[in-house]
């Protein structure tokens, strides 16, 4: 894997310090707390120095070691191992199998001479069980054959505590707790030591290699296992890490988050513990001890001691940034979120975020350069700052500082290759399209929008429109001269339309229309002027552009007029009168405009119902001039005045006669004798004139509709008398006298009818007549029958009734009193409920009871 620059290596303490020309002398153990570095030897000797640290103004870190004192503890034994207990400013010191309490300032023992016998090795308890604060918690393994003791070291003295046996002999330990990690002979186990359950981990030959038992946080522990793995295990016996690949031949490990750093006998190597890869190298011969002391990793060979000192991991992420490495960049960020103050961290975690974004934009991996701006809550002013020119000229934006990348624009980032250029527009439109009803859009609306509309307009986009008819916060300047610029003039409309300026859309759509401008955008732009026009409230617009629209289409045109939303209708002051003047000029649409006022409004006018009429006369009448047969025009003109005749009643009916005289309208002429209730006259030119004995009979029931049944039947026997006339021997006209009575039986007086027909007619022809006669009279009398014997019934019922209430006798007397007050009756007058209760007039009259006594009956009666 490529490498990270994670550690610097820095020398602490130099080999002339600690041994001068002594070549014999080698480093055994080191302990290092806060400023306190202390040496063990292998001549018996500690020695003690004290660190200080300076970083320069380039920021490189140096340390400075001075020694403090040196002490010989007199066994001739090398110094094994040393751990501090600050709480006590103790030292424990292992030296020949013995652990010896010293002061951590001057290195004497404690005077009561209190020390642990006994111990090959020793580990403190990070995470106690006492509690007790002046205490720490050690742990040996024991010179006596597969032991472990547990102590409590006080100041001056040590108790143990525990004593407890392992199935194989222990040769490292690691304490959690009660939890004690245990590298035995051939495997590793977790042994709790209260309890005594014990839990095994995985097999290791001890005999081959050195383990490594290391415990790196709470109720966790690092191990060297086999096949060169460091493996990560809980207390539970269960790993929640992969584990990290480290060499075969590994002397230490420690933990610096979020890394592993490992030693062997020629490098320091270390491992992310984020993506478990190797991130750095660092040669170093001849080194034995690697330990952490919190989180101060120290390395030292037999000659000398070096601290591994990280780089701000900002720095690191950043490095990884600038070699393009976003996804290591990223983990390593979210891992460092332990380290870092929570506020710190958001900003820091977003600028990164933003920065990774950039990166993958720059290499066209949009969806992850889109998911990276959304979760870094970038500014989109950015992304849009890079496109030239998209950023409206008002717009008050400044690029962060420090910049998120390294681009001047988007040429310089495409290298003017226009099929990458036309990717990253691409880009941008679907992402500001998916930000713009996000919270990312607030206070940035106009910026968006008018970015959005330019990349629209340049890349002919059919979402152009949409977004101009939708809510949308395009600046009207900016937008306008980029819609001209690229001749979206329709466009350009609509942009004038939603800032209210509808005067100068109509100006631009109208000479689109015209030719007199080039725009192909809607090939339908006279209709939608004219639905414009429809919807506008603005009046003087309507009537500025009504000559435009009906030059070029009057029976589209007159729309503007007559498809108007009716609210609008009723409440402007769009005159008809003035619309009809305006319409003089153009025939079709008058008559449309007139339909409109008196069929669809039904605005009861007679000017216009009778100017309608008048305008379809000299339109039928021009037609059958020009030609003697009907065409369809002339039949539809022919059936529109006809309904029209005969549904109004407000036209002028003389004066329309006067106008139809001498014409061949004659079914006209009938319709309006019909309207006079001239219906002899009607009735004759129905007959005689046009011979349509089918019109007569649809005369009689038209003219009868909403009346009684005798005007009805008025009508029909006129009908009647005009077939019959005296001295009628068309043959025609009686079968047509026969055929109306006998289709229309019902309508007749059967009497009136027979007195009528000439005696020289047969029953036979007039038989479906007389019958249908003969049965209606015979329902009628069966009927009125029904209803008398009804009648009769009801009325013996009610005389029942009165019968049987005179039946039960009512006695009142003075020593009656009333239901309600209580008081005797001094007339004889009084109401009787259906109970039998009896009650004064008036107090029944002041409280009405409830439903159920309500019904009751008054009378009055005899005195008894």
């Amino acid at each position: 894997t490529m490498s990270v620059k994670a550690f610097k290596l820095v020398s602490a303490v130099e080999r002339e310090m600690l041994m001068g020309d002594k070549s014999y002398i080698n480093i055994e153990c080191i302990e290092c707390c806060g400023k306190n570095l202390y040496i063990g030897t292998n001549d018996c000797f500690i020695y003690h120095f004290l660190l200080d640290e300076k970083v320069s103004t380039a920021g490189k870190i140096t340390f400075a070691a001075t020694k403090q004192l040196h002490k010989y503890l007199g066994l001739k034994k090398p110094v094994s191992e040393l751990k501090a207990a600050s709480a006590l400013t103790r030292l424990l010191v292992l030296c020949d199998n013995t652990i010896t309490l010293v002061n951590m300032m001057n290195l004497d023992p404690v005077p009561t001479g209190a020390r642990i016998k006994g111990a090959v090795t020793f580990t403190l308890n990070e995470n106690p069980v006492s509690g007790d604060p002046f205490c720490v918690e050690v742990c040996i393994i024991s010179v006596k054959r597969r032991t472990i003791q547990m102590f409590m070291v006080f100041e001056d003295r040590v108790q143990i505590v525990k004593e407890v046996f392992t199935p194989e002999q222990p040769c490292a330990v690691a304490v959690d707790g009660y939890y004690l990690c245990l590298a035995l002979t051939t495997q590793y186990i977790i042994l709790n030591y209260n309890t005594g359950v014990s839990q095994d981990l995985f097999p290791y030959c001890s005999d081959e290699k050195r383990p490594i038992v290391k415990r790196i946080g709470r109720q966790e522990f690092l191990l060297a296992g086999p096949g060169g793995l460091g493996m990560f295990a809980t207390v539970d016996g269960i790993s929640q890490r992969a584990p990290v690949h480290w060499s075969e031949n590994v002397i230490g490990a420690a933990l610096c988050f979020p890394y592993v750093v490992a030693l062997d006998d020629e490098f320091i190597t270390v491992h992310s513990m984020l993506d478990q890869q190797q991130k750095q190298t660092l040669p170093f011969k001849e080194g034995h001890i690697l330990q952490d002391f919190e989180g101060k990793v120290i390395v030292a060979t037999n000659k000398g001691v070096y601290i591994l000192v990280p780089l701000p991991l900002e720095k690191q992420i950043q490095d990884l940034l600038a070699s393009h490495r976003v996804e290591e960049a990223l983990v390593l960020a979210k891992g460092s979120r332990r380290n870092i103050p929570k506020e710190k961290f958001q900003v820091m975690y977003k600028r990164i975020l933003q920065q990774a974004g950039f990166i993958q934009f720059a290499q066209l991996q949009f969806l992850e350069a889109k998911e990276l701006f959304r979760s870094g809550q970038l500014d989109v002013r950015e992304l849009i700052s890079l496109y030239p020119f998209l950023l409206p000229t008002s717009s008050s934006f400044i690029r962060s500082h420090p910049p998120l990348h390294e681009y001047a624009d988007l040429n310089q980032l495409t290298q003017g290759d226009q099929e990458k250029m036309t990717k990253c527009k691409r880009f941008l439109m679907s992402y500001l399209n998916e930000v713009r009803s996000t919270e990312v859009a607030n206070g940035y609306k106009e910026d968006i929008d008018t970015a959005l509309l330019k990349l629209y307009a340049e890349a002919n986009h059919e979402s152009l429109l949409d977004l101009l008819v939708s809510e949308n916060f395009c600046l009207l300047t900016d937008s306008a001269a980029w819609l001209e610029k690229h001749k979206k003039y329709f466009a350009l409309g609509l942009l004038y339309h939603y800032n209210g300026q509808d005067a100068a859309a109509l100006q631009l759509w109208v000479k689109i229309v015209d030719g007199d401008i080039q725009d192909s955008t809607r090939s339908d732009l006279y209709e939608y002027i004219v639905d414009f026009l429809t919807f506008c409230s603005d009046q003087d617009l309507v009537w500025k552009y009504s000559e435009w629209v009906l030059q070029k289409n009057e029976e589209v045109g007159v729309q503007i007029f007559t498809k108007r939303p009716l609210e609008e209708q009723e409440k402007t002051n769009i005159n008809p009168d003035d619309v009809i003047r305006c319409l003089n000029k153009y025939p079709k649409g008058r008559v449309k405009y007139l339909e409109h006022l008196v069929l669809e409004r039904k605005i009861e006018k007679e000017k216009y119902h009778t100017h309608l009429v008048v305008l379809y006369l000299e339109a039928i009448l021009q037609l059958k001039s020009v030609t003697t047969d009907n065409c369809t025009e002339t039949t539809e003109l022919l059936f529109k005045l006809r309904s029209l005749l005969q549904k109004s009643d407000l036209y002028r009916i003389h004066f329309v006669l006067d106008k139809i005289q001498g014409t061949e309208l004659h079914m006209e002429s009938a319709i309006l004798y019909g309207k006079l209730e001239e219906h002899e006259k009607a009735l004759h030119i129905l007959v005689h004139e046009l011979k349509d004995f089918h019109a007569a009979e649809e005369y009689c029931i038209w003219n009868s509709e909403n009346k009684d049944v005798q005007y009805r039947r008025r009508l029909f026997h006129m009908l009647l008398t005009v077939y019959l006339n005296p001295g009628t021997s068309d043959c025609e006209l009686v079968m047509a006298a026969v055929d109306l009575l006998n289709n229309h039986a019902a309508e007749f007086d059967a009497a009136l009818v027979l007195q009528l027909v000439p005696d020289s007619w047969s029953v036979q022809l007039l038989s479906p007549f007389l019958s249908g006669a003969v049965r209606q009279s015979i329902h009628t009398k069966r009927m009125t029958q029904v209803a008398l014997g009804l009648a009769q019934a009801e009325n013996l019922i009610y005389k029942y009734e009165k019968v049987k209430q005179r039946g039960t006798p009512i006695l009142l007397s003075d020593r009656k009193v009333c239901q309600v007050c209580q008081n005797p009756f001094r007339e004889p007058v009084f109401v009787r409920y259906p109970n039998g209760g009896m009650v004064h007039k008036h107090c029944a009259a002041n409280r009405p009871l409830n439903s159920n006594m309500a019904h009751h009956s008054s009378s009055s009666s005899n005195q008894t």
